[in-house]
């Protein structure tokens, strides 16, 4: 028999490690302790088992050929010791034992190790609330507690209150929908995924869900929740009133669960997460970690970062696998790049957003770079707003993030592979992109989110964001806002303020003498682009103030 290798955790990146070392090791001893029943499942499919578009949890935990990964397949297949119902207690690093405990029959057991891999995730945050262990108040992170959350919603649990408009809350509003709930949705922050979206970004999430007749109360506190003498849930308690509810999902964020490995003298990081070196080994040489229990690098500011995704873990899974037997495989680190559904719209980010890349110091130029996420006239194109954040120093790309219910995936992934090789926009805007009409435009978004970037590094392009205009407008400030659109554009909806003026963009040359040119002129029309082709009209012109938005 080769060396013990005992596992803890056993979701996604204890099974991954598991896997890998396995192929690379056919003599190892290896064991997985995991304290809940279910093993290697999608807790990222969840949500979507939930809203009924999976039918059967079994198939979060199948592989494409359909087997359950379970202790039958892990014994039989993998050759792989799986004690699940097993909460792990102690890790003695000197004795390099493992003690846990049978979480049904309480036998003590001991799992000698010579390496050892903490996969213990991450936990909810459960915020102290008055009320907050009444029934029906429920947090997702497991696959147990999504099977009793469906069984709620399919019992007519039809009053949803979500506390939280992150990730797991967006997600879990599609999935309270799709169940005919009623749904109000709650968030500190003054705007919905204050983690992963920029304001103005975020504005177009909140229209949309709004559009979908989900509430969203943002900027608002909860102060508790009561219930009835049945101690179930009946009401939340906010800053702005109560709300009636049958059902609440706290989804406030998670953090790392490092209680067996802080009891284990390991290093525990600035976030709260194991520290790691670029080979997922912690402070002691014979025990790994990874997932979401441990901090990342980020590869553009080189800090340590708490980011949270099954993808991470299951890329750490493999480095882990490798490193356990005798391979020197490195993980470099993380953009944070997300994706998710949130019912008609695809929203992403990768990189750094414009808030935070400011205060890391850096001088930006941003660009909302809205159109069609494939040929204008090919049936089926959606719209897709880019905005982007570049480096003015390095005319490099820091960061990418895509609102709307165009196609996103492919752009937020292919700006993260430009972001994480320090391409440069010019690069970028001329990279060797497929083209196809039912595919992308001829300049795909991207292409033109680099070549706007890159007109105002160079100083060609002079824009103002929409929170700018708005603020303007709420400031009084002098300006004109210049509509250049169509006629029939121009009726169908405009900006009511008196600073606005309208003239179409084929009578601008010939009109440009009717505007003040001691004033800012902001050109603006549907996807920026005729307001960009305005601004270049008047800055010949001689409008030495002229912008767009």
């Amino acid at each position: 028999m080769g060396k013990k290798i005992v596992i803890i955790g056993g979701v996604s990146i204890g099974p991954k490690a598991a896997a890998r070392a396995r192929r690379r090791d056919p003599d190892a001893d290896i064991t997985i302790l995991e304290k809940g029943e279910y093993l290697s499942y999608a807790g990222c499919g969840t949500p979507y088992f939930i809203a009924g578009k999976i039918v059967d949890y079994e198939e979060l935990m199948m592989t494409p050929a359909g087997i359950v990964m379970d202790t039958a397949f892990f014994k039989n297949i993998k050759a792989v010791h799986v004690h699940n119902k097993t909460m792990a207690e102690d890790i003695d690093p000197l004795g390099k034992i493992v003690r846990g405990v049978n979480v049904d029959t309480g036998e003590r057991l001991e799992f000698p190790y010579d390496q050892l891999v903490i996969a213990t995730g991450s936990m909810p945050v459960r915020p102290s609330l008055p009320g907050i262990d009444l029934q029906g108040v429920h947090v997702l992170s497991n696959l147990e507690e999504a099977i009793e959350i469906r069984k709620e919603v399919e019992d007519g649990r039809r009053r949803v209150v979500i506390v939280g408009a992150g990730l797991i809350g967006m997600e879990m509003a599609e999935a309270f929908a799709a169940r005919g709930a009623e749904i109000t949705m709650v968030e500190l922050k003054d705007q919905v995924l204050p983690a992963l979206l920029d304001r103005e970004m975020a504005f177009l999430v909140e229209k949309h869900l709004a559009a979908k007749k989900v509430t969203v109360k943002t900027g608002v506190a909860v102060q508790g929740l009561s219930g009835d003498d049945q101690g179930r849930v009946t009401r939340v308690v906010t800053t702005h009133g109560d709300l009636p509810a049958d059902l609440v999902l706290v989804a406030v964020g998670v953090r790392p669960n490092v209680t067996l490995a802080a009891a284990a003298g390991l290093a525990i990081g600035h976030r709260g997460g194991i520290v790691v070196d670029e080979y997922l080994r912690t402070s002691d040489p014979d025990i790994f970690a990874g997932g979401d229990c441990v901090e990342n690098r980020h590869l553009l500011t080189g800090e340590p970062v708490y980011a949270p995704r099954g993808s991470t873990s299951n890329k750490h899974g493999r480095v882990i696998g490798d490193n356990l037997t005798g391979g020197a495989t490195r993980y470099p680190g993380i953009l944070g790049s997300t994706i998710l559904k949130i019912f008609d719209y695809n929203v992403g980010s990768t990189g750094l957003g414009e808030r935070t890349a400011r205060e890391r110091g850096y001088d930006v130029s941003t660009s909302l770079t809205p159109g069609p996420d494939r040929a204008h006239y090919y049936p089926g194109a959606k719209l897709l707003v880019l905005k982007g954040v570049a480096d003015r120093k390095t005319g490099t790309l820091l960061g990418l993030q895509a609102v709307g219910p165009g196609e996103a995936s492919k752009r937020i992934d292919t700006a993260a592979l430009a972001i994480a090789q320090r391409m440069t926009l010019g690069e970028i805007a001329s990279a060797d992109f497929c083209y196809a009409p039912p595919y992308s435009g001829a300049m795909d978004n991207l292409v033109h989110l680099a070549n706007t970037l890159e007109n105002k590094v160079m100083g060609l392009a002079v824009s103002r964001s929409p929170l700018a205009i708005r603020r303007m407008i709420d400031e009084g400030e002098d300006f004109v806002l210049l509509d250049v659109r169509t006629l029939e554009e121009h009726v169908d909806a405009r900006i009511a303020d008196p600073r606005h003026r309208f003239i179409p963009l084929e009578e601008l040359r010939e009109r440009a003498a009717e505007l003040p040119r001691d004033k800012e002129v902001v050109a603006y029309c549907q996807t920026a682009l005729r307001g960009y082709e305005a601004m270049r009209i008047l800055k010949g012109a001689g409008f030495g103030k002229a912008s767009y938005l």
